[in-house]
């Protein structure tokens, strides 16, 4: 984790006449230098383990909720994995105001200690004698809701980062919470050995099986992470040339510093980003909820082979964000943030315009299904449930295919393997790159002002996106298919690139507009 900001960190942040310095000469001591990286690094390993949080119980959560509740199906499975998104964006918004006027430690430290008492909440849901699911419900909701921290984290980055370093910090920001979806599962997987039955604890009546011990690893992790800010974290902001401003909810700072400047934030601009933000998002959800029913029509998958092969391309989808993350950073520096935004979606489109099936092989038809005859397994959540309920069935004998209650399987092309691998790769490469830049633009359009009520709301259009970007999808693609669904998935990308180019020219720093500091 430490080496990723050192880049970043080598770049020297003023110096005598540079631009926007108003014949100030104003050198960073090398003692708030190291604290301002190390503050910052503490934050990259929040983000991280807010990722982890999130994805450490994703794939157990379906036979941990049956284990404790008979009455779940698969529809409040549905109710619970979104609690997450719900509970983050509510929470997202009043954590970015209170960092607005407050030490950013008080919102990060109490968010963090809400996530840790949901997790051991997690861990006791099998308690209680009745009402099982919606003890799941809560804490699920609570663990998104402490999750709403990613405002303040990505607020203090933004105020303690010069434009130079802006969008290094940014992609490693965006790195530490790919790296967190990616060893989530792994962890996950890890725990699987100790078994459903695991060892208990009667006198608390702790169970620690494989359900519950990721969950007492996050609560754990959540108090290292409490205790590194309590003692760690500093507040620190400085304005987009670097010079060191005095910070309107901190007595750390000198009060001979540089004043924040006065200026009029670009609505429009912050508008526009919060939209395309929303899209960004918005196309990592329908991609991610379509992946498993795609599959599993068009190449007549079985049940397992689904899990099992899209979560090997889930996971090579997040190696490759990685990297694009890294590779943005110096991308940036030569053509700019806003042709990288531009560049990504227009690789998007051409991602899910490869998408459309095309020809005269049709995929295979299943004509009747052995478990349910009117509902086809359309969506991720109903896999998994017919997965889990029926463990020793041998899904060799389950019919497989596009289900005929799907109307369009009888008249659309399958989609080739080649053109699903080739999109893929292009939406993995678009999507993180239009993720980062995204909000890499929002904080520059911001400016050094206190930012965390407005990352606060970039980050409810994210959690937005994640929640109606999957009933979007589903709904279209179950009743209108895959021609239907991404050509509409396309229109939406070309009316995000036209809105790009109208708000081109406003996507500029604060700074740069005042003509404080040169572009």
């Amino acid at each position: 984790m430490a080496s990723l900001g050192s880049e970043a960190e080598r770049e020297p942040l003023l110096g005598p006449g540079s631009p926007g310095s108003r014949e100030w000469d104003v050198i960073e001591t090398q003692e708030h230098y190291k604290s301002r990286w190390r503050s910052i690094r503490i934050l990259y390993l929040t983000m991280f383990l807010s990722s982890v949080g999130f994805s450490i119980v994703i794939m157990s959560i379906w036979p941990y909720l049956q284990k404790i509740d008979h009455t779940a199906d698969a529809s409040f499975l549905g109710w619970v994995i979104a609690s997450y998104s719900l509970g983050q964006m509510v929470s997202s918004p009043l954590f970015g105001l209170w960092s607005n006027y407050r030490p950013r430690k008080e919102p990060l430290i109490v968010s963090i200690f809400i996530s840790v008492a949901a997790n051991c909440l997690y861990a006791y849901v099998h308690v209680p004698a009745a009402h099982n699911k919606y003890y799941m419900l809560v804490a699920r909701g609570l663990v998104g809701f402490g999750a709403g921290n990613v405002a303040v984290v990505r607020s203090y980055i933004a105020g303690a980062t010069s434009l130079q370093e802006r969008t290094s910090a940014m992609a490693n920001t965006s790195t530490c919470q790919a790296l967190g979806f990616i060893l989530g599962p792994v962890f996950q997987t890890c725990f699987a050995l100790i078994g459903e039955e695991g060892l208990t604890w009667d006198t608390i009546k702790l169970q620690v099986n494989m359900y519950t011990a990721p969950v007492l690893l996050g609560a754990f992790l959540g108090i290292l992470n409490i205790i590194l800010i309590l003692f760690l974290l500093r507040e620190h902001r400085v304005d987009d040339s670097g010079r060191q401003c005095k910070s309107v909810n901190s007595q750390e700072e000198n009060t001979d510093e540089l004043q924040i400047p006065e200026g009029s934030i670009d609505q429009v601009a912050v508008v526009a980003t919060n939209i395309l933000f929303f899209v960004v998002l918005l196309i990592f959800a329908i991609f991610e909820t379509i992946l498993t029913p795609l599959t599993m029509d068009m190449y007549a998958w079985t049940q397992k082979q689904a899990v099992l092969y899209d979560g090997i391309i889930l996971a090579v989808f997040g190696v490759e964000a990685v990297l694009v993350f890294m590779g943005v950073k110096l991308l940036s520096k030569k053509i700019g943030e806003r042709a990288i935004l531009l560049g990504g979606l227009m690789v998007v489109w051409v991602g899910f315009f490869i998408l459309l099936p095309w020809g005269h092989q049709f995929p295979k038809v299943q004509w009747q299904d052995l478990h349910n005859s009117s509902i086809p397994n359309t969506t991720f959540g109903e896999i998994i449930l017919d997965l889990w309920t029926s463990p020793r069935e041998d899904h060799s004998e389950q019919p497989v295919g596009c289900p005929i209650e799907q109307a369009w399987c009888l008249y659309t092309p399958v989609i080739h393997m080649a053109q699903f691998l080739t999109a893929a790769v292009l939406i993995g490469t678009g999507y993180p790159a239009c993720s980062v830049m995204s909000y890499t633009l929002y904080s520059k359009v911001l400016g050094p002002k206190p930012q965390g009520i407005y990352m606060g709301w970039l980050s409810t259009s994210g959690s937005a996106a994640r929640i109606l970007g999957p009933v979007f999808i589903s709904h279209v693609y179950t009743y209108l298919g895959p021609r239907w669904a991404f050509s509409l998935v396309c229109g939406i990308v070309v009316l995000t690139i036209l809105l790009m180019g109208a708000v081109y020219r406003r996507l500029i720093a604060f700074s740069v507009r005042y003509g404080w500091v040169q572009e």
